[in-house]
């Protein structure tokens, strides 16, 4: 490569607007040991114009593969396609002219033809994948919630935390909860990676895809909830207030439902008017009323979900105290496998959990805990399967309200 005497800048290589270095570009396009012959060259003062080119078709690809935009783009025009790798391998060519026999050039040169050789054939390994998805999980939903798209790839990238690492391949919208096993063993079989989201209010990066081979269900259209009922509950007397809400669910929702009917839904996180109870469950939500109710998990009734095997569970809490579940000695669940159709009650266990394993001392819920003494769906942030629907029991405000206002000096440690 020719001699440069310009003074190196932090980014190298061109329409690069991801929080991605240089270096963990090249690597992820080229491989590790690329990076270091750059070093090596760029030490003997031997990467100019050649360098440059070689970043140039780094550039074209990595604004393609971060950009699902472009990526349709080229699979709708071919010929966009076709001519982009044409120029790409010009410039490779125009590398190799100017290598003058060195052999870590050669070595980088052909780690970039690899490299570029990948790109292109990617959009037709894409093209026939997703004939592939579409055409099996259309005889599961309707094939408008099948989606490829570049606005639903970029919408499901992150969460919350505006974390990004891969675009999902695909985004599932299921219409009905009854969709939802289907469509998880169906995913299975395709080898894709399943990731669980609701509202995206998460600020722990449970809805970040970290596989560019996923889908993303989104449970949003399981939006529908019967209201206040009053029901018999698993090993009490009497029936009580409870709302069954579909995953999709505002929380915010649910807050002015029950107290329409004079009853309180305890579970107020700050993400109220965008959060899904679905997902309420999933992170065990809290908010001001844990003070006196509990988070999530002391107010399930019970709640449905889908494991990784794409199984349907339904788990009943027995003998609700309708208050914090760590004030009971044991906390008893039933774990029911249903059959195929999410109906009938094929096999049962019980779980009886010591109530001060729910709990860490001092601490409103022990987030560091994500097995739970192995009762499903809570606090497991989706890794252990997908919350379809929940029901949870309502209360009643006590008669009288006291007020308590504490004024801090100083700094809160000292307070």
């Amino acid at each position: 490569m020719t001699t440069t005497t310009a003074p190196q800048r932090i980014r190298e290589i061109p329409y690069n607007y991801t929080s991605y270095t240089d270096r963990e570009i090249v690597i992820r396009l080229l491989g590790n040991e690329a990076w270091q012959i750059l070093q090596d060259l760029r030490d003997q003062r031997k990467t100019g114009r050649s360098a440059r080119m070689l970043f140039e078709v780094l550039g074209d690809i990595w604004v393609v593969v971060r950009n699902p935009y472009l990526v349709d783009d080229l699979l709708e025009h071919p010929k966009r396609r076709v001519a982009l790798v044409r120029e790409m391998r010009h410039r490779l060519n125009e590398i190799r002219k100017r290598r003058d026999d060195n052999q870590q050039v050669d070595v980088l040169v052909a780690a970039a033809e690899k490299a570029v050789e990948c790109f292109d054939s990617n959009f037709d390994e894409t093209s026939q994948k997703r004939h592939q998805i579409l055409e099996r999980l259309s005889k599961i939903t309707k094939p408008h919630n099948i989606m490829f798209d570049g606005l639903a790839r970029v919408t499901h990238v992150t969460d919350a935390t505006d974390w990004r690492v891969e675009y999902p391949f695909v985004v599932v919208n299921p219409d009905t909860e009854a969709e939802i096993a289907p469509l998880v063993r169906a995913l299975i079989e395709l080898d894709l990676v399943i990731i669980p989201r609701g509202g995206g209010t998460g600020y722990t990066g449970g809805a970040v895809p970290l596989d560019a081979n996923s889908a993303v269900i989104n449970t949003e259209k399981l939006d529908k909830h019967r209201g206040v009922e009053y029901v018999e509950l698993a090993g009490l007397d009497g029936r009580h207030p409870i709302i069954n809400c579909g995953a999709g669910v505002v929380t915010r929702r649910v807050e002015e439902t029950a107290h329409q009917a004079g009853l309180v839904f305890a579970v107020d996180p700050t993400s109220a008017d965008a959060s899904c109870v679905g997902g309420n469950v999933a992170m065990n939500a809290g908010g001001k009323k844990a003070v006196l109710w509990g988070t999530a998990l002391d107010n399930l009734a019970y709640w449905n979900m889908v494991n990784p095997q794409g199984e349907w569970l339904r788990i009943e809490r027995v003998h609700h105290n309708f208050g914090k579940i760590h004030d009971e000695e044991t906390a008893v669940f039933n774990v029911h496998t249903l059959d195929s159709d999410g109906r009938n009650i094929v096999n049962t266990k019980r779980l009886e959990i010591p109530g001060h394993k729910f709990r860490k001392v001092g601490l409103g819920k022990d987030v560091t805990d994500k097995f739970l003494s192995g009762l499903p769906g809570v606090q497991k942030e989706g890794t252990d399967g997908i919350i379809t629907s929940v029901a949870f029991v309502l209360h009643k405000m006590p008669k009288y309200t006291r007020t308590v206002c504490m004024e801090f000096f100083g700094t809160v440690a000292t307070a």
